[in-house]
């Protein structure tokens, strides 16, 4: 059901968009200055993934953590024409994996326990600095850049929930120390294990309405593993994986 949030934001943001198209037009080849927000999807991949995350981790799409992502953004005209722009931003973006894993069987006799559902999840708390290069084509914009993101906290959080065969649903937040891949524990809001910073590529694609009413679709992809590697000469290699879909609004401050 969380998965269908982003789905649900664009079609309340739709009619926003169509109605905003007969504002006001606005020059787009001066400076401006936005806000925006949106969804965040986002998992964890590498080749050693499972040794970081623990057993029963998927990397498929349909799998991926549901976050959210709000902040700001200049753009700066590089073009007279406004075809190229330059698109700093400042954003605070909550990232992470999670884990579901369900057992079925091997209940002791009596207990009417139908299943037993384990959700696990790390949010990684990030602020993002993405440096794009913007070419505008009509509304429709495509961007691409680099992006430095510092890591400024980490929640560990695990939830048990048991079904039972009369439909009733027992759920226990079991939040507490965790076990990291060196085997050591950690406090459920530790981040000593990972890297404070991460780089990332990007790559999106949107439409821009003259009133300065933009949506937009990125993902970006970790170059450098997320483990802090200050322990261990062999850790494992575990990159930041982020669909986001955002809405925003742009500003007009002159040519």
């Amino acid at each position: 059901m969380k998965k269908t949030l982003l789905i649900r934001t664009a079609l309340i943001l739709l009619p926003l968009g169509v109605a905003s198209s007969a504002a006001r037009a606005q020059d787009a080849t001066g400076f401006r200055l936005g806000v925006k927000f949106g969804g965040t999807y986002s998992n964890v991949s590498g080749d050693d993934v499972k040794q970081f995350t623990g057993a029963n981790y998927s990397t498929d799409l349909g799998d991926y953590k549901l976050g959210y992502n709000a902040g700001v953004g200049i753009q700066i005209p590089v073009s007279s024409d406004g075809f190229f722009v330059i698109a700093p931003e400042l954003l605070y973006n909550r990232k992470g994996y999670e884990i579901t894993s369900d057992r079925n069987t091997g209940f002791a006799a009596g207990s009417n326990i139908s299943s037993i559902e384990i959700e696990q999840q790390r949010v990684l708390h990030y602020v993002d600095l993405p440096i794009l290069a913007r070419i505008n084509a009509g509304g429709l914009f495509f961007e691409l850049g680099p992006q430095v993101s510092y890591l400024f906290g980490s929640k560990n959080k695990s939830q048990t929930t048991t079904k039972f065969s009369n439909g009733d649903k027992d759920k226990v937040e079991n939040d507490g120390q965790f076990q990291t891949y060196l085997g050591t524990l950690l406090d459920n809001s530790e981040k000593s294990d990972l890297s404070n910073v991460d780089i990332s590529g990007v790559a999106g694609i949107g439409y821009q309405l003259t009133s300065g009413l933009n949506f937009s679709l990125r993902y970006a992809r970790g170059f450098n593993s997320i483990i802090d590697s200050k322990n261990s000469d062999n850790e494992p290699k575990v990159f930041n994986n982020a669909f986001t879909l955002q809405a925003g609004y742009l500003f007009q401050f002159g040519k």
